[in-house]
């Protein structure tokens, strides 16, 4: 049965639950309300509850433990001459799953019969042959082992989806059965409603930290595989950036650093255009503009945070670079740029995406500052712009800071402007009219494409993926600490 199939019935069964609950609790209290302990909409929120919750827990109890119990009886399957040099039975594993659903997408499209897809003698060669064709990602020919652990686990996740509706559907009917039980008028139907509430709420709260520690775990877990078969000492301390898919890395050097020093060099590209635009247009929003003025300019600034990546990317491209082409390039007479994608290019793509970023935050931070510093200051006898300069910035210097710092992380994390407007080369030079690349762009070109997913040339994805992760959290970090500081002093 299908995932949605199931959360639809569940659904329909508290819905039911809920209906049929309330009115037994009417008919309990002889109906009328005033003979029960809660309303009735309660007691059939109680049913609702107990026929949903239990069931959802269940589901995802299935999901998480069902995979493990595949993996682990078809991994056992796999003989040890299978796992090749340079490789481990977890990326074999790997290929086993990509091999199943290659077989389910066949089957569902009618290109191979259920028979043939279960027969444990069907030619290895002849369905790699059909996955290919199919468009599947096949990264070698499918030895007979794999097929065969293929089959099993297209086997066992089949019953193992049965197994698992069929036993939630019987948890969310007991559920049902036993809200119904307690639709009574002794029965206090608000107090367990209002409980199960907070705990959901409770749990829901929870679920950025949890995905948080997953999304790290399985950075981790990558990483360690990707140090197994690559040196870390290679990896932090070569200056050259040269995937090769052939040989199990052997010919690759995979350096990090050229990447690194692309992604910082884009990113103060582009802040060097954002800060002093959003700071410059903040300062005149708070202090300068009236109601009007301000009740217009700011919404129309803050547009630019909500246009789409790939169109400042295409903008980047088609606007930008023949732009900076035409005064900086051959043509110009300047002869420093040699095409449209350049580090110029990319970096004041992201730097205009950046101003609402910095103008907003800035501005926030500015109107927070008390007005009875400029008073004070206005006292004084100091003009409007020695007010800003000499009180108003001063102490909004640390909120400014922090929002520099966000901007920052989220120039580091960009990827589609880079790809259409820095280009694709991973070099070390200090020249803004060059082609580099970042961290973000070729995490992208590691995954996509015909790549074996067992060689360290894909598995790099990942401990790049661990390295800005570990550079975007500390600069996160820093400037919530500067942010929190400087609102324990104003608040």
């Amino acid at each position: 049965m299908p995932f949605l199939w199931l959360v639809l019935i569940v659904l329909a069964i508290a819905a039911s639950g809920y209906v049929i609950g309330r009115g037994r609790a009417m008919q309990s209290a002889g109906g009328d309300a005033r003979h029960l302990h809660s309303l009735p909409s309660y007691y059939g929120w109680n049913v609702a509850l107990k026929a949903a919750v239990p069931a959802f827990l269940v589901l995802v109890l299935a999901l998480i433990v069902q995979p493990l119990i595949i993996n682990k009886t078809v991994s056992s399957m796999i003989p040890a001459s299978e796992i090749a040099d340079g490789s481990n039975l977890g990326l074999v594993m790997a290929e086993v799953r990509r091999a199943a659903d290659g077989i389910d997408h066949l089957v569902n499209e009618g290109l191979m019969d259920e028979a043939t897809a279960r027969n444990v003698r069907t030619d290895f060669t002849d369905i790699t042959q059909r996955l290919k064709d199919a468009g599947q990602v096949v990264t070698s020919n499918i030895t007979q082992p794999v097929l065969a652990a293929a089959q099993k686990y297209r086997v066992m996740n089949g019953s193992g989806k049965l197994v698992r509706s069929a036993l939630v559907i019987l948890v969310a009917l007991a559920g049902l059965l036993w809200g119904l039980k307690e639709s009574h008028n002794d029965f206090r139907a608000r107090n367990i409603v209002e409980r199960s509430i907070l705990a959901m709420l409770m749990a829901g709260a929870s679920v950025a930290v949890l995905t948080t520690l997953g999304i790290v775990l399985s950075l981790i877990f990558n990483t360690v595989e990707f140090f197994k078969l690559y040196p870390a000492l290679d990896f932090f301390t070569l200056l050259e950036w040269s995937p090769s898919f052939s040989g199990r890395g052997g010919s690759s050097a995979l350096g990090v650093l050229p990447l690194l020093w692309g992604t910082f060099y884009i990113s103060i590209v582009a802040l060097l255009v954002a800060v002093p635009i959003g700071l410059f247009a903040a300062i005149y929003l708070s202090e300068y503009a009236g109601p009007k003025v301000r009740a217009f300019a700011k919404p129309m600034l803050e547009v630019l945070a909500g246009i789409p990546t790939i169109v400042y990317g295409l903008f980047a491209l088609l606007t930008l670079g023949p732009m900076l082409l035409s005064v900086f390039g051959d043509d110009g007479g300047l002869g420093w740029m040699q095409g449209q994608r350049a580090v110029m290019t990319a970096g004041i793509a992201m730097g205009i995406m950046l101003i609402p970023f910095v103008s907003s935050l800035s501005d926030d931070i500015i109107n927070a500052v008390p007005q009875a510093m400029r008073d004070g200051s206005y006292g004084l006898g100091a003009t409007q712009s020695e007010t800003i300069k000499q009180v108003v910035l001063p102490a909004a210097l640390p909120g400014i800071v922090g929002a520099v710092l966000l901007a920052a992380s989220r120039a580091i994390g960009e990827t589609m402007i880079v790809v259409m407007g820095a280009g694709a080369a991973a070099s070390l030079s200090l020249n803004p009219f060059e082609a580099m690349t970042t961290v973000t762009a070729k995490i992208v070109s590691q995954l996509t494409g015909d790549s074996d997913f067992a060689s360290p040339e894909a598995l790099v994805a990942f401990a790049l993926g661990m390295t800005l992760f570990v550079l975007t959290l500390a600069l996160n970090v820093f400037a919530l600490y500067i942010v929190r500081k400087y609102r324990e002093q104003y608040d």
